[in-house]
C-alpha cells in the first residue's frame, strides 16, 4: 500500500472519529447528519447548475469553473 493511501485512509478515520463525537457517540445520529449535509450540498450544487443554466454566471466564472473541476 502506497504512503498517500494510508494518508487519505488516516484523514477519513479522524474524520469519522469528528462526526461521530459531534453527535455524542451515537452512529445513527451521525449517519442521520452526514445524509442531511449531504443533501444541503447537493440542493446547493443543483441551485449553482441552474444558475449557470440560465446564464446568470459569466462566461469568465464558469472556465474557472471548469479549470478548478478539472484540477481536482
Amino acid at each position: 500500500m502506497s504512503t498517500p493511501a494510508l494518508l487519505d485512509n488516516s484523514h477519513y478515520e479522524q474524520a469519522c472519529d469528528q462526526a461521530i463525537a459531534m453527535c455524542d457517540g451515537n452512529l445513527r445520529s451521525t449517519i442521520k447528519a452526514l445524509i442531511m449535509a449531504n443533501e444541503y450540498l447537493e440542493a446547493e450544487l443543483e441551485e449553482l447548475q441552474a444558475a449557470i443554466s440560465a446564464g446568470c454566471i459569466p462566461d469568465i466564472s464558469r472556465s474557472k469553473m471548469r479549470s478548478k473541476s478539472s484540477a481536482a
